[in-house]
């Protein structure tokens, strides 16, 4: 019987654009996943490997030699992780499930023995590499330009809204720790962006969870999107 979320994260996915033949045997070949919340599902360096988010959060990071981490990705259902490394080899980053996540493991082999062969497949991998690439340049340039509040302003953001339930409040659940990976930052830093923040009447806090009561001013914070 067909695995009916697998079915919806791959139609969401660009493994949607490849040939039917194709999609048929990465079905065959591959096999789902299940991680709890703050499982390291690949470190640096290790054998590469893609996989379909079906469910939950993932948090794609690198770490620096002191052991301080910053997010360069989030993936949620549909993306596909790992593309990158099937092409040019392992990685110096680790990917985290944020939340309970669970994953469709694609075989490799399949998929690039096909590449090599069939140049819709191999347009159709360019292409989410370059849907990547823009979506890393674009995470940079908050991370490089922005400062700390905008950073914590935009994570929050984006995992308030990957979290939120229908007809349910924004609500990031993350420590300050965590966040303070995520902003490339320290924890008493963010403790005080998000005590101003909270201040302002933009957000409300919790020991492991950070309310957005206002998000359009919250948006605002991030600078996402004010560029020319």
């Amino acid at each position: 019987m067909a695995d009916q979320e697998v079915e919806e994260a791959l139609a969401r996915s660009f493994l949607a654009e490849l040939p039917p033949e194709l999609t048929g045997a990465l079905r065959a070949d591959g096999e789902r996943a299940d991680y709890p919340a703050g499982t390291t599902v690949y470190q640096a360096g290790g054998e590469p490997r893609a996989a379909l988010v079906v469910r939950g959060l993932m948090r794609v990071y690198l770490s620096s030699p002191g052991g301080r981490q910053v997010t360069i990705r989030y993936a949620r259902p549909g993306d596909v992780l790992g593309v990158a490394v099937l092409v040019g080899g392992p990685g110096d980053f680790g990917v985290q499930a944020v939340e309970p996540s669970s994953v469709f493991r694609i075989s490799a082999r399949t998929l690039l023995t096909t590449a090599q062969r069939d140049a819709r497949v191999s347009w159709a991998i360019a292409g989410e590499l370059n849907r990547r690439l823009f979506e890393v340049l674009e995470q940079t340039a908050v991370i490089a330009f922005g400062s700390v509040r905008q950073r914590v302003a935009a994570h929050l953001l984006d995992l308030a809204s990957e979290q939120q339930r229908p007809h349910g409040r924004l609500v990031a659940r993350v420590s300050q720790q965590e966040l303070a990976d995520a902003a490339g930052s320290v924890r008493e830093v963010v403790a005080r962006t998000l005590r101003d923040l909270r201040v302002a009447g933009i957000v409300a806090t919790a020991a492991d969870s950070v309310v957005i009561l206002d998000p359009a001013r919250l948006y605002a914070e991030s600078g996402i999107g004010s560029g020319p």
